[in-house]
C-alpha cells in the first residue's frame, strides 16, 4: 500500500508540465481576478440591493437601458450564457422592470426595454455605485486603473479569438 502511494506522489510530481514565467505569472493573475471577481459580485449584490435587485438583475437592467439590445445580444455583452440572462429578464419582466418590446430586424428576438420602475431602481443603484466607485478609485490614479483595464479588455479579447468569437 505505501509503495502504492509514493509511486502516485511520484508520477504527480514528474508528470505536471512546467510552466514559462509567463505563464506561472498569468496564473497568479487569473487567480487574483477571479478572487476580485467574487469581491465585485458581493460588493454589486450590496450596491443593488436597497432597490431590491442583485448584481445579476442590475446588470440586465443596465443592459436594457437604452432598448435596442435582445436578450442574446445582453447576454453577449456580459459574457455569459444567454438561457441565464433569459431567466433573469423573465424575472424582472414579471416584476415589471422591463418589457420586451418587437424588433424591426429580427421577428423572434423581442427587445428588451426598461419600464419606468426599471429606470427609477437603476438610477437608484448607480447612484449609489457612482459614490461607491469615487470612494474606491481615490486608492489609485486614473493612469493605474486605465492601464489595469486595458490589460483586461485585451486578455478578453485574446480569450475570445482562442474560443473563435469575434
Amino acid at each position: 500500500m505505501i509503495d502504492e502511494i509514493a509511486k502516485r506522489q511520484h508520477v504527480v510530481k514528474h508528470n505536471h508540465s512546467k510552466r514559462t514565467v509567463e505563464g506561472d505569472t498569468f496564473s497568479l493573475f487569473a487567480i487574483t481576478a477571479l478572487r476580485l471577481a467574487g469581491r465585485l459580485t458581493t460588493a454589486g449584490d450590496e450596491l443593488a440591493k436597497p432597490a431590491g435587485q442583485t448584481s445579476a438583475r442590475w446588470q440586465v437592467l443596465a443592459g436594457a437601458r437604452n432598448g435596442t439590445h435582445s436578450v442574446a445580444q445582453i447576454a453577449r455583452m456580459l459574457g455569459v450564457a444567454r438561457q441565464g440572462v433569459q431567466r433573469l429578464a423573465d424575472t424582472l419582466e414579471d416584476d415589471g422592470l422591463i418589457s420586451y418590446v418587437d424588433n424591426p430586424q429580427h421577428q423572434r428576438a423581442k427587445l428588451v426595454q426598461l419600464t419606468k420602475e426599471g429606470e427609477a431602481r437603476l438610477a437608484a443603484i448607480e447612484v449609489a455605485q457612482a459614490d461607491w466607485a469615487d470612494r474606491l478609485g481615490r486608492s489609485f490614479t486614473a493612469t493605474e486603473l486605465e492601464a489595469a483595464r486595458l490589460v483586461m479588455a485585451r486578455l478578453i479579447d485574446t480569450l475570445d479569438a482562442e474560443a473563435g468569437k469575434p
